[in-house]
């Protein structure tokens, strides 16, 4: 018995002791930081994801352009809490270094260390064996100055009307190639032009014409200047389900959508007589979605008897407030039975009917079973022939 666990006890030692070697795996980039060209104003992110077993440890360092030998460690909040890090650990490390609001000082050259060597800290060993190191240079330049157009609010008084956006490039460091306009994040067409002053003209304004205006600027060693002009509109629901028609126990889907800018704040009421019930996510039965400049009703397993009316979509934002109506329908689960009892029952009454009127039929109307359903020929003729025999005899 003693030995047995001699034995065993010897396997697990032996375990033990290659694990380390069968597991331990020096730590590695998976993806290092990447130098950028940054104008003051923006922001920057640089990742570092690092593998190795066990996990390794990440740290971000900082020096200026040209001093290369004064490296200091960064850490969350620094520069006026401009400095964000993050770090989450799994089976790899991962570490985001994001500065915002850049200054020209921010520039210079960033490190992502990483080490899971269990003797990293240790001030008598040398880094440079201890942590493998990876480095991404930022530029900082001063952002170019633009002139722009204010803000534009269409009304109705304005509907229809034209309208003219402008930016105007006075500042830069760089030559400009070419600028453009962009509509929501998307570029305008046949905007592009190589000239400092550029303008975006709309003939006949609309509500759909509201949204977030953007000139932006190319240079050849700089990145792109940009500044935004906003172009305001009252809500204005272009779209809807105007009715439902579903069966009781089906769900049912509702949706509104709309232009104009900002993107508006989305409500749903339901009219339950001659008042108005504000409806929201925490009954299990209703869900609404927003998104922008659309809205989507969700009502789960119907009711026939409560759900079925008037549901009203309501779109508000600074500048106004539109609002339209979608009617919903539930049925029965028999309702595709209808058309057959309605058959059915229209057959039943007519045989009712008949056998009604058979019953009350007058007794000499009906047949006496006895009498012969043919006449029976008699010996008239016969008697007729003889009686005018014996008158031409007389003669």
């Amino acid at each position: 018995m003693h030995s047995r666990t001699a034995v065993v006890a010897v396997v697990l030692l032996g375990h033990a002791m290659l694990l380390p070697f069968t597991w331990a795996q020096n730590a590695g980039f998976v993806k290092s930081p990447m130098s950028e060209i940054k104008l003051t104003g923006d922001t920057f992110e640089l990742y570092c994801d690092v593998v190795g077993n066990p996990v390794p440890e990440i740290q971000w360092w900082y020096a200026e352009i040209n001093r290369a030998d004064s490296f200091k460690q960064l850490w969350g909040g620094a520069r006026k809490r401009r400095v964000t890090i993050n770090t989450a650990h799994g089976a790899n490390c991962v570490s985001v270094l994001g500065i915002t609001r850049l200054t020209l000082e921010d520039s210079g050259t960033y490190e992502c260390r990483a080490s899971n060597d269990p003797k990293r800290n240790d001030h008598l060993q040398n880094p440079a064996l201890s942590w493998i190191r990876a480095q991404a240079t930022i530029s900082v330049l001063q952002k170019p100055k633009i002139n722009a157009s204010d803000q534009i609010i269409l009304s109705a008084e304005t509907h229809a009307q034209p309208f003219t956006i402008w930016c105007n490039l006075t500042t830069t460091d760089n030559v400009p190639q070419e600028s453009f306009w962009m509509k929501n994040g998307v570029e305008i067409d046949t905007t592009r032009t190589k000239n400092k002053d550029t303008l975006h003209r709309i003939k006949k304004a609309k509500a759909d014409d509201a949204g977030e205006y953007m000139c932006v600027y190319t240079f050849e060693k700089a990145p792109n200047a940009n500044t935004t002009i906003e172009v305001k509109a009252a809500p204005d629901i272009t779209g809807h389900k105007r009715s439902e028609n579903k069966k009781e126990g089906e769900n049912a889907t509702m949706y509104c959508k709309s232009v104009g800018y900002p993107h508006p704040v989305w409500t749903w009421r339901k009219l339950d007589g001659i008042f108005y019930t504000d409806i929201d996510n925490s009954s299990g039965r209703f869900f609404i979605t927003n998104r922008d400049n659309y809205t989507e009703l969700n009502v789960l397993n119907l009711d026939i008897t409560t759900d079925p009316g008037e549901y009203h979509c309501n779109a508000t934002n600074m500048i106004g407030t539109s609002g339209t109506t979608t009617i919903l329908r539930v049925r029965s689960l028999l309702a595709p039975l209808w058309p057959f009892l309605g058959v059915l029952a229209e057959v039943i009454i007519l045989v009712i009917i008949i056998v009604v009127y058979e019953k009350r039929k007058k007794p000499d109307e009906i047949m006496d079973d006895d009498e012969p359903a043919v006449p029976i020929k008699t010996n008239s003729t016969n008697n007729h022939k003889e009686k005018n025999i014996r008158q031409r005899n007389q003669k």
